[in-house]
Parts: structure tokens; sequence; C-alpha cells
């Protein structure tokens, strides 16, 4: 079955990094890392309702200026966020452009920044009509590993190590309601916004004897059934997938055991693989991975599909020696 997220790098291996993941069938995405991101269009980045930084390098968020400007002037709130000191940083980024004239604007565009520390959130709001400036200090939450949760996924992170803390992304969907159309059209009903709420029922795990009623059609036409035996007749369920992203992070005992328990048994891991395994020394000087430890580590972790990326220019027109020898690693310690 279709997972309803579909991840796709936004740049080739030896650009900025960063994940564009749309929902299918939604007018929506997240975003993982904010470097160049003019490959992406404007339709594309305005569907963006969540965006997760794993540092603050040039690389991985110079494309928050672009964004800022597509968004400004919509009736949007976008959540972003980011490892120790990214409050700091967006602000930083707010106050380097000058907001006089943004009362004028009709609707009023807002950020919602959160700061992720080992044992908790520092959250914070900037608005347009108040020219971007925080509206109090920052309100301080719990956090216990997970970002984000709706009832049809949660996103995970981790606090890694690059000399500086980094986060590690996981998104894992809970499971996925296949509407079996002819099913529905023999039950005598149509397709309409009462899908969303059926759909929403099931995710909420709702009793499967409560009653559920279908309003329907250009009459509001109303049936009622049993949600179970509903879900029975029309939908077909299966289980969600598990998509994870991880960039720039030394190879440790500490780093390891923190990605492997973020991403185990992920379908696609994005990870990067900046130097060649002959080139070790270079990468734990600059905390990067190899792709021959990119690899084991998808492999500790039983990832399903590994996708290498972030590649050191060094191996310009090289590129085919990373991708060997990440999938070799893999590979091998899979089949050993």
């Amino acid at each position: 079955m279709p997972s309803f997220l579909h991840p796709k790098l936004v740049n080739g291996p030896f650009d900025d990094p960063g994940l564009f993941m749309p929902f299918f069938f939604e007018n929506r995405a997240l975003m993982f890392d904010l470097g160049n991101i003019d490959s992406l269009s404007p339709r594309y980045i305005l569907k963006t309702s969540h965006i997760f930084i794993t540092h603050t390098h040039m690389d991985h968020f110079a494309g928050f200026d672009r964004l800022l400007r597509l968004f400004l002037g919509r009736d949007k709130e976008l959540h972003l966020y980011g490892p120790g000191g990214f409050l700091k940083n967006i602000e930083g980024k707010l106050a380097g452009y000058t907001w006089n004239l943004v009362e004028n604007f009709k609707y009023c565009f807002g950020i919602r920044a959160i700061e992720v520390h080992h044992d908790h959130l520092l959250v914070n709001s900037y608005t347009c009509h108040n020219k971007f400036l925080p509206a109090r200090g920052p309100e301080k939450k719990n956090f216990c590993g997970r970002l984000l949760e709706e009832p049809a996924l949660t996103v995970s992170a981790a606090i890694l190590d690059h000399n500086i803390p980094c986060l590690g992304f996981s998104v894992s969907e809970r499971f996925h309601i296949n509407i079996i159309k002819e099913r529905l059209l023999s039950l005598g009903l149509e397709i309409g916004p009462w899908l969303k709420q059926f759909k929403q029922a099931l995710y909420d795990r709702q009793d499967p004897d409560s009653e559920f009623e279908v309003i329907y059609g250009k009459k509001n036409r109303a049936k009622k059934f049993v949600l179970g035996e509903l879900a029975r007749q029309i939908a077909l369920i299966t289980p969600g997938r598990k998509i994870s992203y991880i960039a720039d992070v030394v190879y440790s005992k500490s780093n390891a055991e923190k990605i492997i328990a973020l991403v185990k048994n992920s379908d696609h891991l994005f990870i990067e693989a900046a130097f060649l395994e002959k080139h070790r020394g270079t990468a734990r000087k600059k905390y990067h991975l190899t792709a021959a430890q990119a690899g084991t580590l998808a492999a500790e972790a039983g990832v399903k599909q590994l996708t290498p990326f972030h590649f050191s220019p060094r191996y310009t027109g090289r590129e085919n020696l990373l991708y060997r020898e990440a999938m070799a690693a893999f590979k091998n310690y899979t089949a050993s």
C-alpha cells in the first residue's frame, strides 16, 4: 500500500542538504533542513506546515530568507524546530529586516519556533503584525523525544553531536486508511468531506461499535452505520511507514546508539555520507560520517532502504565511490 508521505531530497548529493516530504492527496508538506531551496517551486514551498532543522550552519539554514519572503502576507502559521540556540538564530534572522509597513498586510503570517533541549522545549511565537518581535519570553515545555503528534503521524528527534548539538529526525505514520471506492459506491454513498471525519474516527480509535453518521451529496443526505462495520466494508487498513533523516554527525559510540534507536526499522533512511572510509580521519575531524559508517548504522538499525547524501565536494564526479561504499557496508552487514 503506498504511503501518503513522499520524501525526496531537495538537491543533489553535493549540494545543500534537505528533504521535502509532501503528503499524498493533501495540500501539505514537511521539510527537513533549509539550505538552498531554489529547486522547489513556490507552490511546493507554500504547502509546508512544519520545518525541522538539524542545526543552523549556513548550508542547512540559508533558505530561511526565501521561505520568509514567500510566506509573508499570507494567512498561515509556520512551525520551525531546531537545536539549542535556535530561538536566538530565528530572532537574529527576523531582526535583519525593517518591518515598518507590515501593518498594511491583510493577513498576519506567523512563526512558531521550537528550540529542542534534552529534557525540554523552548517555544516562542513571532507574528508579522507585531513586526516579528516576540510577544513574551519563551514558554518551557517538557520533551520526551516526540516533537509532533498527530492522528496520522509522529515526528521524533534525538540530539546528536556535530561539535554542536545537531538534531536527527524520524517520521512514523500510524497506519494507512485506503478507501475502496467501488464498495463505497455500492452502499449508495458518495466521496466527500465525510471521509475525513471517518478516517479521523479511526485514527482516534473511536469505539468500533459506536454509531457513525455519513452526510453526503448536494442534498446532505444522511445514513447511519456502525463504525467498525463501515470500516470493514469500505476501508483497507495497513501499517504506516517510517522515514528518517540524519545529517552532519560524527561517528561515536553515543551518536551511534542514539541514531540506531531513533531510526530503528525505518522503511527509508536518508543519511549523510560525507567521506570515504579511507578519509576517516578527516571525517572525524570535521564531525561527519563516512559512507561505510552510514551504511553500517543503517544495517544495524534494520533499515529497509538507504539513501546516502551530503557528499564532500572533493569527490565531485566520483560520487559512485560513496554510493558503492555505503551500499556495500549496508548489504554486507545485513548478509552477515
